[in-house]
């Protein structure tokens, strides 16, 4: 999902854009990776793989982190040779989600995850082998193509179905496509470190994304149980709060990206559009 809206974004930005999917790149063999970049000699090389399967983690120990650790540090190795600018995208879920209010760059992550433990090696990883690498947290993302309930949920709310929603969890909504022109951003400004990078706005609960939604789309007749986490049993534990804070970002003097609430119409709108166009 946000690789396809770097793509049209960088595109539409005027750059010539190398993409990969899985097949193309294992960004796990760090052979194959050295000779893609170095083949490329990219001005930027821009990570939006990862292994994003929270419960299945915890049963591949192997994979998550040869994909989710081992992979961004191959591709910051080669982006150091080249002398490309190197990003690659973390999660929110580093952090153990005890933390009362926003989560910035400061805090000390402590992940509860086999997925957040392999992103937070990723990080480290990538920095160590590239002092120019750029880590981007983000979390709650949404956008078109995306398979994620966040994602999904517009569609699922036009086919009326009955939801089940998660309503004592809570982090910051990120519009694909807003994160993808930050990640460009940022790859323009080749300054190494951290950065937070989610949509504006108060935290929010997957309930009140999922009703923030309906309102949007108007079909009040979707039926919504509300749930707490605890209850679904999954395999692997997620934080009760991942809010993040930026604050790096504007130090470079970026702007804030724009409220959730208003990144999530546009989204609808689109949605909508793009639905009745068939």
């Amino acid at each position: 999902m946000v690789g396809r809206a770097l793509c049209e974004f960088c595109e539409a930005s005027g750059d010539t854009v190398f993409a990969y999917d899985h097949g193309g790149l294992d960004i796990a063999n760090a052979e194959a990776v050295w000779q893609a970049v170095g083949q490329v000699k990219p001005d930027a090389v821009i990570n939006c793989a990862a292994w994003t399967d929270v419960d299945g983690c915890e049963s591949d120990v192997e994979r998550a982190f040869a994909v989710n650790a081992r992979g961004p540090e191959n591709l910051a190795v080669a982006s150091r040779d080249a002398n490309a600018a190197f990003v690659t995208i973390s999660t929110d879920y580093v952090f153990d989600g005890t933390k009362e209010g926003f989560y910035t760059e400061d805090d000390a992550p402590n992940p509860q995850s086999v997925y957040g433990r392999a992103k937070l090696e990723g990080e480290r990883l990538s920095r160590l082998a590239y002092d120019h690498s750029i880590v981007v947290r983000s979390g709650y993302i949404f956008g078109r193509g995306g398979t994620n309930f966040l994602s999904t949920i517009v569609r699922r709310i036009q086919n009326a179905e009955k939801l089940k929603v998660i309503s004592d969890t809570y982090g910051t909504p990120t519009y694909g496509r807003d994160l993808a022109a930050r990640l460009r951003q940022l790859a323009q400004s080749r300054c190494g470190g951290i950065y937070h990078v989610v949509n504006n706005g108060p935290g929010v609960s997957f309930a009140e994304f999922t009703r923030k939604t309906i309102a949007l789309m108007g079909n009040h007749d979707v039926v919504v149980e509300e749930v707490s986490a605890s209850m679904l049993n999954r395999p692997a534990n997620r934080p009760q709060n991942s809010r993040l804070g930026c604050l790096r970002t504007e130090q470079l003097g970026l702007s804030p990206l724009r409220d959730w609430k208003t990144a999530l119409a546009e989204f609808v709108i689109e949605y909508l559009a793009t639905d009745l166009r068939g």
